[in-house]
């Protein structure tokens, strides 16, 4: 079997973005974006997806956190599409429920490469008020739905999160929601022997 594994970089006027990621790793990572929060959810990611993953970022901070918030996203997501090149033998679908205390979060996703986010408010219409008040530190739900999306759009996945249970720790579920992530891909992109080319009567993704 060939090694799932990529390095990709990315440059530009605002950031510079290093990742290197191993799909069939084991979990390991060094991660730093400059971002603390972010550093933490993507060392889970990591942990629970079993990816070895290398990130390094500089970015202009001293603006805000949303271009190397973002830029991390975009680079992440062309080095896992990358590292599946032609997807032969993979699931394809994942899903992956993941409590964390109060908070409940479920991710379902599908490596088809018509890429798409769609959040899911179980809780009623005014859950998505709440969150856009809260944060943790800088970081905010706004910057983590920033940060899936650039990973989604880049990566060519097709993603639903569903926030079935909140308990005001914004930690909590955003936590919840990178886990739950992190196992579903690990779902969708175990290799399956009965899988022959690649899973879509298209004949490909």
């Amino acid at each position: 079997m060939k090694k799932r594994k990529r390095k990709v970089e990315r440059k530009t006027k605002e950031t510079g973005i290093t990742v290197e990621i191993n799909i069939d790793g084991r979990g390991n990572s060094s991660v730093k974006t400059g971002i603390s929060f972010l550093d933490h959810m993507l060392t889970l990611f990591s942990k629970h997806g079993l990816f070895d993953l290398e990130i390094r970022a500089r970015g202009d901070l001293e603006v805000d956190l949303h271009h190397t918030n973002e830029d991390v996203g975009i680079v992440l997501g062309k080095a896992f599409k990358k590292a599946l090149a032609d997807k032969r033998g993979i699931e394809r679908f994942g899903d992956s429920f993941v409590p964390m205390d109060g908070s409940l979060a479920r991710v379902s996703v599908d490596i088809s490469n018509r890429p798409s986010l769609h959040v899911h408010y179980k809780l009623g219409r005014n859950l998505r008020q709440v969150l856009d008040r809260l944060s943790i530190r800088e970081y905010t739900f706004v910057a983590a739905e920033q940060f899936i999306r650039a990973f989604v759009m880049n990566a060519g996945v097709n993603m639903h999160i569903e926030i079935l249970s909140f308990d005001r720790d914004l930690h909590h579920l955003v936590e919840a929601i990178f886990k739950a992530m992190a196992r579903a891909l690990d779902n969708a992109t175990q290799l399956n022997a009965r899988v022959r080319g690649v899973p879509s009567t298209k004949g490909r993704l």
